[in-house]
């Protein structure tokens, strides 16, 4: 996901795409536990996504996006 297709959501849609995204990185961390995660990079990629979304809602709640 890139920073400006983050950017482009409103505070509702990243929400949820939040809440989404952490889903991902249970399902991902539990799958690692058990041994059937393939894909490990993908585990990264969440994280920063994660952060990605945090960091453009904050930046939204403090009103320093408009």
């Amino acid at each position: 996901m890139k920073f400006e297709e983050v950017r482009s959501m409103t505070p509702d849609q990243l929400r949820e795409e939040l809440l989404n995204l952490k889903k991902e990185a249970f399902n991902l961390r539990f799958q690692q536990v058990i041994g059937q995660l393939e894909n490990t990079a993908r585990m990264r990629e969440v994280r920063r996504d994660i952060a990605r979304v945090k960091t453009v809602l904050t930046d939204v709640g403090l009103g320093a996006g408009s």
